[in-house]
């Protein structure tokens, strides 16, 4: 593997990790009852204050 591959794919993750970050503030700036129409997942667990961390729901790596 090359040193531009690596860094592309490197670029690529970053990317995409950005774009989840970004996508779950926008969600979890929504009021609670919206955030469970839409299947929110944690949005029930907001009231027992759990809570798995940035990228949970997309199946982070």
């Amino acid at each position: 593997m090359s040193i531009l591959s690596s860094i592309g794919r490197l670029a690529t993750e970053f990317s995409a990790a950005r774009a989840r970050y970004q996508t779950e503030r926008a969600i979890r700036s929504l009021p609670i009852e919206l955030q469970k129409d839409i299947g929110w997942p944690e949005a029930a667990d907001t009231r027992t204050g759990a809570r798995n961390g940035v990228g949970s729901w997309a199946g982070a790596k």
